[in-house]
Parts: structure tokens; C-alpha cells; sequence
């Protein structure tokens, strides 16, 4: 048990989203939020286990399970960005 789970660190309603949203894209790496919300890959499992269904659970697993891009260390040496470069395009109606 690390530290961390010791305290049990509390998330405001926004932080937690945002924790779940970073979880799900397939190109944020769980490193970088360890980085910005001090939770490391295994505690984030723990979160997800504990704020989705049982269903999206399984599925968010099965999407993550072995994804290279969710790990910084099995990216390729050139990708350095956290993020799809169109996703946060500003896209009008």
C-alpha cells in the first residue's frame, strides 16, 4: 500500500472527472496523471473499479489492458505530446 492510499486522497467532482476523462483517452498516459494528481497507475485501476459500472469497467480495461500509448515508457522515442494533436481543436457547427 503506498503512501498515498494511506491518506486516501479526495477529489473535488471536476478533479475526478477529469481523472476518468484522462483514464479513457487513449493517448494520456497514466504517467502523466500521476504527474498532474499525484495518483499513481494502480490507484487509478482502483478509482476507475470504484466510479464506473461494472460493465464500463470491464470495458475501459480491455481498452487500456496493453495499450503502448497509455504508457510512457512503451511510446515511441517521438511522440512527446499527452494528446491526439486535432482533439482540442476548436471545431464550429
Amino acid at each position: 500500500m503506498t503512501d498515498s492510499s494511506k491518506n486516501e486522497q479526495t477529489f473535488s467532482t471536476a478533479e475526478l472527472s477529469r481523472i476518468i476523462e484522462m483514464a479513457w483517452e487513449d493517448r494520456t498516459p497514466f504517467e502523466a496523471i500521476e504527474a498532474q494528481f499525484n495518483l499513481p497507475e494502480t490507484e487509478v485501476i482502483q478509482l476507475m473499479r470504484k466510479s464506473l459500472k461494472d460493465r464500463s469497467f470491464r470495458l475501459w480495461r480491455r481498452r487500456v489492458f496493453g495499450r503502448t500509448t497509455k504508457h510512457q515508457k512503451l511510446r515511441p522515442k517521438g511522440v512527446l505530446r499527452a494528446y491526439c494533436p486535432t482533439q482540442y481543436k476548436y471545431r464550429s457547427k
